[in-house]
Parts: structure tokens; sequence; C-alpha cells
């Protein structure tokens, strides 16, 4: 039994349109079935119902385009693929690093920041998802209320544990809008257990990602920031992966940011590793070591806060940064464009009275 609300069954008995949001994994799968069952018993046309799936690049298992195509050719729905036109997840990563070390370079920035999203900041969803599919359905539908079917369960996490059957979504069909266009986030099985979801897929039939057979509980990413290392490792020992998997290694090494927070994707499956890139882990490992130690004792009153910087340093504070900055920028073959404590004291100043400024126009 699917969850129902009011706004949902409002939406369809006035005909909204049916997006079917299939990621390739059991929950997105699911739910697309079940609604579909749903719909065909109230009479919703087929034609005004469509499968989409958003296409991650390398980051993906291999297997998850043509899950995402049978799944939806199965529930009977045409399927569109949408794609990030600055680039893929991996892209996304490595652009994220480079900039930060842009930005570092010309301390813009007091840390230096990693590549890879978080748990906190979860660009891959965002950006490389939501930030895709809205723009397309509200293009594509414009004027016609839609429907978006998402396979959020609130067994998943604590964050999700009280997610709600449905909630609009003004992100890309503003209230108001000259269209008319409006846009509902509908999650069908958050009361679903995990056990339903995969007897369901039993079931009916409904193909289900070959990952789960292979030892994984989820699929998303074949390495994901979310992830357990259960499934990482699991991933690891699939050969399609291993391509990714050694290119996010060595990420790692060069960045001197490990995967997760806590621990380093390297250490999943070393035995993949080349004694080269064994070694380039080692030194990267080092590194952050290091860095965490310089970042650490850099001064706590000038880290970044919003409307950062929010004063100029002490001459003390300025060669704390000058020092700390050597180190780091020498990890990665960067050049020091703020060598001493003056130099540093007046960029800081530089910044400041720019964001004054910046505020200062906003504010006329």
């Amino acid at each position: 039994m699917i969850a129902l609300d009011l706004t949902v069954r409002r939406a369809l008995s006035e005909g909204a349109d049916v997006a079917f949001n299939l990621s390739g994994g059991k929950d997105s799968g699911a739910a697309a079935l079940a609604v579909s069952h749903f719909l065909d018993g109230i009479g919703h046309p087929r034609d005004r119902r469509v499968a989409i799936h958003a296409d991650l690049g390398r980051a993906e298992w291999r297997e998850t385009m043509a899950m995402a195509e049978r799944q939806a050719a199965f529930i009977g729905v045409p399927l569109v693929v949408v794609r990030r036109k600055a680039g893929d997840m991996v892209h996304r990563w490595e652009q994220r690093f480079a900039n930060g070390l842009a930005r570092y370079v010309d301390l813009l920035t007091y840390n230096l920041i990693g590549p890879w999203s978080s748990a906190s900041l979860r660009f891959c969803t965002s950006e490389l998802k939501a930030q895709v599919i809205g723009p397309h359905l509200s293009r594509e539908l414009r004027g016609r209320h839609i429907v978006q079917v998402v396979g959020i369960r609130r067994e998943e996490s604590v964050n999700r544990r009280h997610s709600p059957i449905s909630k609009p979504d003004h992100r890309y069909a503003k209230p108001g809008n000259r269209w008319g266009t409006q846009m509902t986030m509908f999650h069908p099985l958050v009361d679903w257990t995990t056990q339903e979801v995969f007897s369901f897929h039993t079931r009916h039939g409904l193909p289900l990602h070959p990952a789960y057979s292979w030892g994984c509980s989820r699929v998303s990413c074949a390495f994901c920031i979310m992830q357990s290392i259960a499934d990482a490792k699991a991933a690891a020992t699939v050969a399609g992966n291993v391509p990714l998997y050694l290119h996010l290694v060595e990420m790692e090494a060069i960045s001197t940011f490990s995967f997760w927070p806590d621990r380093w994707l390297a250490d999943v499956a070393p035995l993949l590793l080349s004694p080269a890139l064994a070694a380039l882990v080692v030194q990267g490992k080092t590194k952050a070591a290091e860095r965490q130690a310089i970042e650490a004792a850099m001064p706590a009153g000038l880290r970044y806060v919003k409307g950062w910087p929010v004063r100029v340093p002490t001459n003390d504070e300025a060669e704390a940064i000058v020092t700390a900055r050597r180190t780091i920028l020498s990890h990665h073959g960067q050049p020091e464009h703020y060598p001493t404590a003056t130099s540093v004291i007046a960029r800081f100043a530089l910044l400041m009275a720019e964001h004054k400024a910046r505020s200062a126009r906003r504010g006329s």
C-alpha cells in the first residue's frame, strides 16, 4: 500500500503529469511501479507519465543506465535521461578541488577545501540530480502540475525519519509563475521497510540492480560518501568499478583529502593498487596529517564565518598564516603570492574593503 495524502490525490484527480525519478536502485523502481499500479486503478492516462534518470557518468555503476532502462520498460513508460552539462560527478569533484586550490592560492579561503561531497554538502544529489531533473521537467511540462515520484523511505536514515508523504517543490516552479507550472515531490514508500521493497520486486518480477546480489545493501554511485565500508568493499570486487576506484584513490592521494572524513577509500581494496599508486597514497596520507596539524594551529579567531574576513590579522597571526600556507602550497606545487606578514595583512584589508563595497552596493 502506497502512502497518499490530500495534496497528491487532488493533483492526480485534476490530471497532473507524473514523473518517476529512476535511479536504478530498489526504492525508486518499487516506488515507480507501485504508483503506476495505483494510477492504472484510478484511470490516470499513461501518456501523462514519464520516467526520468539523471546520469552521473563515471561515478555510476556501469549497470545502472541499463537498469533504469529495464525498469522503465517494465513499468511501461518512456525514459528520459538527463545529464549535467558542465560534466559528470567525477568531473565535479575534480573541479571542486581545482577551484578550491585556486582560491587558496589567492588567499580567498583560510583552509584548503577538499574535492568530495559530504553528508551536509551533497552536491551530488543537488547539482547533478535535482538541478538537472527539475529544470528539464518544468521546461518540458510547462504549465502543468508535475508530481515527481521519489523513492525516499523514513527507515533509511535519521534525516529521513520525518519525511512527508508529499511537499511542494518551488525551486523550479515558483508560486505565481507566468505559466502556472506546479511541482510536488511525492514519497509513496515513506513507511515501507527494506524487506518490503525487496519482496515487492520479487513478487512483481521488477528488475533489480545486480549490485544487490554482489553484496551491496544500497545502490547509488559505485563509491559513495554515504555508503558503508562493506558496500565499498563489495563495489571494489566488481571489475567494471576498478578503473573508477583507482582514479578516486589517486584523487585522494593528490588532493591529500580522504574520500570519507574518517577513512580512506585507498584502504578499502589496497591489493588493487599498483606499487606507484600505493606509494602516492602513503605520501598523500603523510601530507594530509601535516596539513591537518598545521590548519588546527592557525589563528582560531580568523577562521571562516559568513562575511569572511571579519578583521585584519595581527603581525604575529599573519606570520603564522604565512608559515602554514607555505607548507600546504608546497604540497601542491603552487606559487606563494603572499609570502610575508605584510602582504597577508594587506590582502585581508583589501578583501574586507571589497566586501564592504559589495554590501554598500546591495544596500543602495
